[in-house]
This record gives C-alpha cells, sequence and structure tokens, in this order.
C-alpha cells in the first residue's frame, strides 16, 4: 500500500513537474515570439527621433544661413519677408563687432530661423548668386573686347559681324579718341565711353555662365 503510494505521488509529482514545465516553456515561447515586434518597435522609435548631432548640425546649418542674410542690404532681406523679429535681429547683428557678443546673436539668429521654412530663403540665395556670376561674366566680356578692339585692328570687324545692330563708324570715332587720350595723358572719358557703349551693345545672358564667357 505505502509502495504504490508513493508511486502515485512520484507519478503524480513527475507529471505535474512536466505540466509546469511545458506551461513556462510555452509562455517563454510566446513571448520570445512577442519580443522582436516589441524591439523592432523601439528601434524604430528610437531611429525617428532626431538624434543631438543632427540638431547640432542643423543648428550650426541655420547660423551659415544667418550669416549670409547678414551680409544683404535691407531691400533685399525686405525681398525675403521674414518675421519681424529674424529682420531685427539681422539688422542688429551688422552693428556688433565684438566677437563674442556677435557670437552670441548669430546664435539667437539661428533660433529666430528654426521659426521658419529656410527653404525658400536658400533658393532666393542661390538664385541671386547665379544672377551675381552672370553679371559678373558679362562685364569680363565686355572688358576682353575693349582690350581686343584698341590692341588689335582686325577685331573691329570681327566685332561687327558679331553685332551687327551696332554702330561700327561711332566704334571707329571713339577707339581713335581713345588712342588719342592714351598718347596724350589726357583723363580716360572716351575709355569710359567705349565700355558704355559695348554695354548697350552687348547683350548679358541670363542662367549660368559658360566658360567661353570668361574667355571672350
Amino acid at each position: 500500500m505505502d509502495d504504490n503510494y508513493k508511486r502515485c505521488c512520484f507519478k503524480a509529482g513527475y507529471d505535474n513537474s512536466f505540466s509546469n514545465t511545458g506551461a513556462v516553456s510555452t509562455h517563454q515561447k510566446h513571448k520570445n515570439q512577442l519580443q522582436p515586434d516589441q524591439d523592432a518597435s523601439v528601434d524604430s522609435n528610437i531611429d525617428s527621433a532626431p538624434s543631438k548631432t543632427r540638431i547640432k548640425q542643423q543648428m550650426h546649418a541655420l547660423q551659415a544661413l544667418g550669416e549670409q542674410l547678414v551680409q544683404l542690404d535691407a531691400e533685399k532681406l525686405r525681398q525675403l519677408d521674414l518675421p519681424d523679429s529674424l529682420m531685427g535681429a539681422l539688422l542688429e547683428a551688422r552693428h556688433i563687432s565684438k566677437h563674442g557678443a556677435r557670437r552670441r546673436q548669430m546664435q539667437f539668429i539661428g533660433k529666430c530661423m528654426r521659426a521658419i521654412d529656410p527653404s525658400p530663403v536658400q533658393k532666393k540665395l542661390d538664385e541671386w548668386q547665379r544672377s551675381g556670376i552672370s553679371h559678373t561674366a558679362w562685364l569680363h566680356r565686355l572688358e576682353k573686347w575693349r582690350e581686343r578692339l584698341l590692341s588689335d585692328e582686325t577685331a573691329l570687324t570681327e566685332f561687327a559681324e558679331a553685332y551687327p545692330q551696332a554702330d561700327i563708324q561711332q566704334l571707329r570715332t571713339v577707339l581713335r579718341n581713345v588712342q588719342h587720350e592714351q598718347l596724350t595723358n589726357k583723363p580716360p572719358k572716351n575709355f569710359r565711353l567705349l565700355f558704355k557703349l559695348l554695354r548697350e551693345i552687348i547683350p548679358q545672358k541670363t542662367g549660368a555662365p559658360s566658360v567661353q564667357d570668361f574667355e571672350k
């Protein structure tokens, strides 16, 4: 009787132990199945949150953009339609010469710029820069033509072919007057007049200049 009882108890204990172990294993398995999704969700939240490094880079970019804005005149600043607080900070920065005070002012400008979309501002600055480069290339072409017309007798014929609308007789007269001014050391009145005539004859190109614009 005692032996049978012991065997029954042993069997019952074994079954309970196996049953509990199975329950734990099933629970652990279910937990492991859910864990990757939970970890992925946490990782996704971490990836989507801006890092301190990224925030710092954005602040530096805004401050750099602010430096460009400080260099603009008041008329161009008004064309950007900036908030009054930012406009005032930019104008005030021009009158600050001390390094520490200016650095703090630029940091303040960077914070003010966080309230606006910098993309349209940067786009407008890029347009102005391209326009400035194009204008410089045009002036370079004018100067090159003036030098050639004064140093090369055949250049006037080439110029007439390139710009048939030009008054060649007037140009020829001005060229003679320039040469006379240079020989007699007179004020360069006709030298400046020649450049003015070239500005009226040679159109300024729009868009980005080519290498040829600087070589002509």
